[in-house]
């Protein structure tokens, strides 16, 4: 499946909260939905889950309008939804039936799913008596009960430990590999990197950033270095770099004691190295930039809002 997202626009009253974003992701493969707050990414998956109308823009699946009504949906919301006094099976089971499963059915899709999420003992008590990790791991089953052609994913790993996130990241790769559909939204970058291919990037309503992760990267990092000077101090490097090398190099930022650079004029690597030496600045490390997620989102969404 491959699903289109054409110039959406969404205004409540007088305040236009999406300014016509576009985007696109496959099946197969997982699409990191990002933004700071405010951003208009709960306003993008509300409008994918038909919860409310666009003003304009369409969404297409294979080339055709897209009737959330005729696909099993998978959503985990980020604000937490499930009833705390009601029992774990008994409310999984319900929701299920919301989702046209019949009884034989969804009982054996949640007892499926609590089982593999390790939760199977808690099946007949309440919510409210699960530790917070247990209860995450309850709405994972919910979000996956229908066997979701489309799975939405708000903040996944907010609540847990280290054991259970390892438990939740084998059941995303798990549902990646069959072939669905997945949006994950997170502010945790290492989370979003180690899953998602694709990465759409929303700024005060606007697609900021978009496309193939591993490409960006290489794209952010053309024509930047990692210094780190031997015997010398990040900031050291700083203002040495700058001053013995300021027509040549510009300084992007500083990570404990290597040094981010540009290179401004049409000197290579191999002559900015030796040109380092020359100026008595010996290199402890000297490499391409890789950026990692969060800078590259600072510095497209870092603005003060």
């Amino acid at each position: 499946m491959k699903l289109e997202v054409n110039n959406l626009k969404k205004s409540f009253g007088e305040k236009e909260v999406l300014h016509g974003i576009s985007f696109s992701i496959e099946s197969g493969r997982a699409l990191g939905l990002l933004g700071r707050n405010g951003a208009g990414k709960t306003t993008t998956i509300r409008i994918l889950m038909d919860v409310f109308k666009a003003n304009e823009g369409s969404i297409m699946l294979d080339g055709k309008e897209f009737r959330p009504g005729d696909f099993q949906i998978g959503y985990l919301p980020e604000e937490r939804g499930l009833y705390p006094k009601k029992g774990v099976q008994e409310q999984i089971m319900y929701l299920a039936a919301l989702r046209w499963l019949d009884v034989k059915t969804a009982k054996k899709q949640t007892a499926r799913w609590l089982e593999r999420l390790g939760v199977a003992e808690y099946a007949g008590k309440k919510l409210e008596t699960l530790s917070k990790g247990n209860q995450q791991k309850v709405q994972l089953a919910q979000t996956l009960v229908c066997n979701p052609d489309i799975i939405i994913l708000d903040e996944p790993f907010s609540g847990l430990d280290p054991v259970n996130s390892q438990v939740l990241k084998e059941v995303i790769r798990e549902q990646i590999q069959e072939g669905k559909l997945v949006i994950f939204s997170s502010h945790q970058m290492s989370y979003v990197e180690e899953f998602c291919e694709d990465i759409v990037l929303l700024n005060h309503g606007d697609v900021v950033l978009s496309g193939n992760l591993r490409d960006i990267k290489k794209e952010y990092g053309h024509n930047r270095l990692v210094i780190a000077l031997e015997k010398c101090s990040g900031e050291a490097a700083v203002g040495m770099i700058k001053e013995k090398m300021g027509e040549k190099l510009r300084v992007i930022s500083q990570r404990q004691e290597e040094v981010v650079v540009e290179m401004t004029g049409e000197a290579t690597r191999k002559e900015i190295l030796e040109e380092l030496l020359e100026n008595g600045m010996i290199p402890e490390h000297f490499g391409n930039y890789e950026p990692s997620l969060t800078e590259i989102f600072v510095e497209r969404a870092g603005d003060q809002a």
